[in-house]
This record gives C-alpha cells, structure tokens and sequence, in this order.
C-alpha cells in the first residue's frame, strides 16, 4: 500500500501530521508493506526568502484578529506538539518561502537522504529558529543531515529539481489538494490536517482493508479516467476530495480565517498563511 503525503516546511501541522504517521505506522502490523512517498506543496509561492516580521504578528494581521489571540493558538500548538515528543518554538520561528528546502529535499532523495534531510530541516525551522529559504542556512542544514555541502551549493545556485517541485504542486491542483497535510491513501482515500495518530491508524487499516475495491473514475476527472502520480482524479460527482469510510476517513477539522479552530491543517484560509491563486479550487474526488 502507497500514502502520498503533500506537505509544506513552513507548515506547523505538517511536522505535526509526520510524527503521527510515524506513530500511526509503528502501531500497523504491515507497516513493512506501506511506502510513504512525500510530496512538495507550497503555501506561498510569492513570499520573500526570509521574513523580515514577526511569523505570528504576521498571522496575526493576515486574518485580522489579535496578537494576543494568535500567541494562544500558537501556545495550543505547541501543546500538541509536546504530546508527541515534539518541540514547537514557536516564538523563534521564521518565516518566508520554502520553494527552495523543497529542492534540496527531491535532491536528498536522489542520494538516498531522505528521511535524514527532513528530519533535519524540520527541526532546524521547528525547534531552532533555522530561516530555511537562506541558502547559507540550507547549506548547513544540509551537511548536518550528511549531504555534500559542495554538492547542495551547486544545486542551489540552479534550478535542479524545480521540475519535481512544480509537478508535485501541479498534481496537488489537479486532484484538489488546498491545504497540508494532505494524506492520500493508496490512490483513494484523502485525510487532511494533523488529526492524530489514532485517526491515522484507522484510516491506514481501514484502506488496508479496502485495498483492491476500486471506485469507477469519471471521464475527463484527474488524469482522464485513471490515476497518476498518487492519487486518482475526478469524482463522478465533482464534490469534496476528502472521502469518507463511516467516521474512519473524512473531513478534515481546519483552519478559519479567523485563526485555528483546534487540529486542522495549514492552507484554504488556515493560520499559516494560506496559499496564492493558483491553488484555490474545487477539490477533485480522491
């Protein structure tokens, strides 16, 4: 069984998300048999390489509601966080734009660094206060994880593995994807935001279960009838991508614009700084 993972760096909840994946599978029995395939989402294609603002206060004034009243979400956050073995500074947090990180990790994955690579980027922006769209920064972070700092400068300087990152992105519209995490299960079943570890293992058993039950794709849907990439396109019926299996695989809990409602996800409005045009759209049937 596959699970495609869409997911942003400069995403709270998808570090979040990561850990209860990584709980959920060591609780699967055929956990040996699933492969995790991570894919690139950003949140805002136009943000500076580094932020120059406070990352809350910035939050803070996008949604229009208080610093005090951010700082509290945030403080919920790190509660979370803290319950799975996490440590989110939240205070130390900078923001900008992760287009680049996402390079570097489809590199680290050419090279077999994958898992190295984000673990420690993720606790470099999550924990350290790391400006991961500084390329100084990338390259430290980088050789800390094992990679050839010579070889990262040079990717850096181009533009190797924009195309990964651009496909990922591409595909993430094409079956409706607006917000991260964005787990998809064996090309059909969609769970959003970070809704626990519990929540996970019930989907991932429940698709286990279900695996060889394909539904009927619609002509001209997603990839045209078929599926691509990770994930089926194009429901009969054109409506929401998160699929439901009883109360195992559903909706996601989000984000509102007016801050965090408690465990969703980042994007479609959510506390992270929502995403550009070019992925506001219906979501496809996964």
């Amino acid at each position: 069984m596959r699970i495609d993972v869409w997911s942003d760096f400069l995403c709270p909840f998808c570090h979040l998300g990561r850990r209860q994946l990584a709980l959920a599978l060591a609780e699967f029995e055929q956990a040996d048999d699933v492969d995790v395939v991570w894919h690139s989402f950003q949140l805002d294609r136009n943000a500076p390489a580094v932020a120059s603002e406070s990352n809350v206060q910035r939050v803070a004034d996008k949604y229009g509601v208080s610093l005090e009243q951010m700082e509290e979400t945030h403080r919920a956050m790190a509660a979370a966080a803290a319950e799975v073995g996490l440590d989110f500074q939240w205070e130390k947090v900078v923001g900008g734009n992760s287009y680049d990180a996402h390079r570097l990790h489809h590199h680290a994955r050419s090279i077999g660094r994958e898992q190295e690579f984000m673990d420690t980027l993720m606790r470099g922006w999550y924990t350290d206060g790391a400006a991961i769209g500084d390329h100084e920064t990338l390259m430290r972070l980088a050789g800390d994880a094992g990679l050839d700092v010579a070889e990262v400068r040079r990717v850096l300087a181009s533009d190797d593995f924009g195309h990964e990152v651009r496909t990922d992105e591409a595909l993430a519209t094409q079956i409706g994807i607006t917000s991260v995490p964005t787990f998809v299960l064996d090309q059909k079943y969609a769970v959003s935001g970070a809704q626990g570890a519990d929540a996970l293992l019930k989907a991932i058993a429940y698709t286990w279960a279900d695996q060889g039950n394909r539904p009927e794709p619609a002509g001209g849907g997603g990839c045209g009838g078929g599926c691509c990439g990770g994930a089926c396109g194009g429901g009969a019926d054109g409506s929401a991508g998160d699929a439901t299996a009883d109360d195992v695989v559903g909706e996601a809990s989000g984000c509102g614009g007016d801050g965090c409602d408690g465990a969703g996800g980042c994007g479609g409005g959510g506390i992270c700084g929502g995403h550009d045009d070019t992925h506001e759209h219906e979501h496809a049937h996964v």
